[in-house]
């Protein structure tokens, strides 16, 4: 996090150019971590660029265990799209919902929750469209970045995106910079993002009432999801690529000969061919014999190793090995949410940071369409409801919700928003289920509806004193 007094900006809220210029270096600072942590999530390990003594094999095999950790964790935050409600219609929060729907916002998230995974954070971008309606694009963290106020709160002072700049035939010709403050955004155009001159190349407003641009923490110290394991993946890389190196060593071990030598045979073969054609050696006498020279390889010792290797990555990374046989197919829901227990503490820590930038983004949203007429909206009524991607046992709940039934402390409203909790359905979705249930019991039970009607009931009377009696709790 990039830290500025706000005292030190103009007027008007925008930063120096001096100021703009010492943040840019403060982030490229940190741009060599970055790249090596987005090497690494495309396969470029360190062990890619690791030499041997010419001659020796020099097998690289680059695992993609941070491929695999950034996939489990992102999924599994929102691998189904993120829920907004209010307790009462809101038409503001409808038009947001038609803004998501319309630009994607699913995707996204995603794609801020993946970079949050690689990189520490994500960072998205609010503007508006051709059409002149909110729309939000995710940046590349390692080309953008917001600089916060040195209060209690840490407040966005501004953002800043930028771009190297390309001519006609592709070559480097300098730097575009925008920085975006709560009221304004101001193009720069430069030689160098370390020092030189910002020249201006246009200004322009925007209607979001805030710093458009929004980062989204992994955690509280801005970490990737795998950066906790690197030693652990450089490790095994070093571990499985000496093994192939060992085993071509084997193959191409040194004979040794004793009591002997070997000399070019009367066709005209040197010792090698011999070898390779006639598939075997003639020696002079018994004192003489022959050998290979190779190292004695323990395999079990390197599998023992290679497993604990494993075992660390995953348990300290908290992202659970989904080839393990403990995660069988006919494991209870019991058993796989104690698999799952370190993973489901991981993801509770990013969905609460994840939802700071959630909220940041409803805010501006709201700003937005309030100045166009919108109806306000306070972000703390909106509820915010992230769904984890599980599979369902769905005979187990059937299991249990026929012993509750038994014993008569489950109504029919329960049943199914538990055998379909997997499935989110809204409570209209179950109300209108419990009414098909309630109709069909009483046409396979004539006398029940015999004896309603001559109550005086109708089946949607019913059905509705079916509803007042679980509201009233009877």
């Amino acid at each position: 996090m990039i830290i500025r007094p706000k005292s030190y900006l103009n007027e008007d809220g925008m930063p120096s150019a001096k100021m703009v210029l010492s943040v840019l270096k403060e982030h490229l600072a940190n741009s060599e971590r970055l790249h090596m942590l987005g090497d690494y999530y495309r396969g470029r390990t360190a062990i890619m660029t690791r030499t041997r003594s010419e001659g020796l094999p020099n097998n690289r095999m680059a695992h993609a265990y941070p491929r695999y950790i950034v996939s489990v964790t992102s999924g599994y935050l929102v691998g189904q799209p993120v829920a907004y409600s209010t307790s009462e219609d809101s038409p503001t929060l409808d038009a947001i919902r038609d803004i998501f729907k319309r630009g994607a916002v699913a995707s996204v998230d995603t794609e801020n929750a993946r970079n949050a995974a690689i990189y520490g954070r994500g960072i998205e971008y609010l503007h508006s469209d051709e059409d002149n309606l909110p729309h939000v694009s995710a940046l590349d963290p390692k080309d953008a970045f917001v600089v916060y106020d040195d209060s209690y709160d840490v407040t966005p002072l501004f953002g800043i995106y930028f771009i190297r700049k390309v001519d006609e035939e592709g070559a480097p010709d300098g730097y575009r910079v925008w920085v975006m403050t709560d009221r304004q955004i101001v193009e720069y155009s430069c030689d160098s993002l370390t020092d030189g001159d910002l020249s201006v190349v246009e200004s322009s407003e925007h209607f979001f009432s805030g710093v458009p641009l929004i980062e989204y923490w992994n955690d509280e110290n801005e970490m990737g999801d795998f950066e906790w394991v690197i030693p652990q993946i450089d490790g095994y890389d070093k571990l499985e690529s000496d093994r192939l190196n060992d085993k071509e060593q084997c193959v191409d071990s040194m004979l040794l000969l004793v009591g002997c030598t070997l000399e070019t045979d009367e066709r005209g073969r040197p010792p090698w061919k011999q070898l390779r054609e006639d598939k075997a050696l003639c020696l002079p006498d018994n004192q003489a014999h022959a050998e290979y020279l190779r190292n004695a390889m323990d395999e079990t010792g390197n599998q023992i190793l290679r497993n604990s290797i494993v075992e660390d990555i995953h348990k300290l990374s908290m992202v659970p090995d989904l080839s393990d046989e403990n995660f069988a197919s006919n494991a209870s829901g019991v058993a796989m949410r104690y698999k799952l227990w370190g993973l489901e503490q991981l993801t509770n820590i990013k969905e609460q940071w994840f939802v700071e930038g959630l909220r940041s983004r409803l805010k501006l949203l709201i700003n937005f369409l309030t100045l166009r007429g919108g109806v306000a909206l306070d972000v703390a009524d909106v509820k915010i409801e992230f769904s984890r991607a599980l599979p369902t046992n769905i005979a187990e709940i059937a299991s249990i919700i026929s012993t509750v039934s038994g014993a008569g402390a489950m109504s029919t409203q329960t049943k199914v928003q538990t055998l379909h909790s997997a499935d989110e359905w809204t409570d209209d979705d179950v109300a209108d289920e419990v009414a098909r249930i309630k109709a069909e019991q009483m046409t396979e039970n004539p006398m029940m509806q015999v004896g309603n009607m001559l109550l005086g009931d109708t089946v949607e009377q019913l059905a509705q004193q079916d509803a007042q009696d679980q509201v009233n709790g009877i």
